[in-house]
């Protein structure tokens, strides 16, 4: 999902059309405290992954605000953000990607190289999100589990990981198979590419 936020209804449009013809779902917002509102409010993540297109100059909060607030509300976490402007300044362009924006456009910008740009953010933020899925699994297994998780990584047999952590081989087929069953994986294998 494209979020746009500009305070020109024919930016915004236009900027939908051309998100679109890239098959690229676009919401539209008149200002940054709508956009604030719609993220605080949604079910969700998008699994599909998430970018916003945020105009600095906006009347009210800039986008420049915009950012900060949404950075300090954790907002920003795996949706990158390109800034829009229609006044280079370098000096704040500099800052913005310092401070953790994926990118700044100047207007007039070149369509194909902003969607490029778009389409990349979207991946970076699908990405995010898969490694995040990944972290909220591990994070449900238990201290034994991950001991027994840390061992099969290591390539150990059951009857070897059971002496190890001085346990029955049958404790250990029990908590491998919860292993596997919370990672959301099959084999041995499947999880050490998953952790990789």
């Amino acid at each position: 999902m494209l979020h746009i936020v500009d305070d020109e209804e024919i930016i915004r449009d236009s900027l939908a059309w051309l998100a679109r013809s890239r098959n690229i779902a676009a919401t539209s917002y008149e200002s940054g405290q709508a956009l604030l509102s719609a993220l605080e409010t949604a079910a969700g993540f998008d699994a599909d992954g998430e970018c916003i297109l945020l105009d600095v100059r906006m009347p009210g909060q800039s986008g420049v605000a915009m950012f900060n607030e949404l950075k300090s509300k954790g907002l920003l976490r795996r949706r990158p953000v390109i800034f829009l402007t229609g006044h280079g300044d370098v000096p704040m362009a500099v800052d913005m990607l310092k401070n953790g924006a994926f990118d700044f456009f100047e207007k007039p910008f070149n369509d194909n190289q902003l969607m490029d740009r778009v389409l990349q953010a979207l991946e970076n933020s699908r990405a995010s999100g898969a490694e995040d899925a990944v972290q909220n699994r591990l994070e449900a297994l238990s201290v034994r589990e991950k001991e027994v998780l840390d061992l099969i990584l290591a390539g150990k047999m059951n009857k070897v990981i059971a002496d190890e952590l001085g346990i029955s081989m049958r404790t250990v087929e029990v908590h491998r198979a919860h292993i596997f069953d919370k990672m959301n994986v099959k084999t041995a294998v499947e999880l050490a590419r998953l952790l990789k």
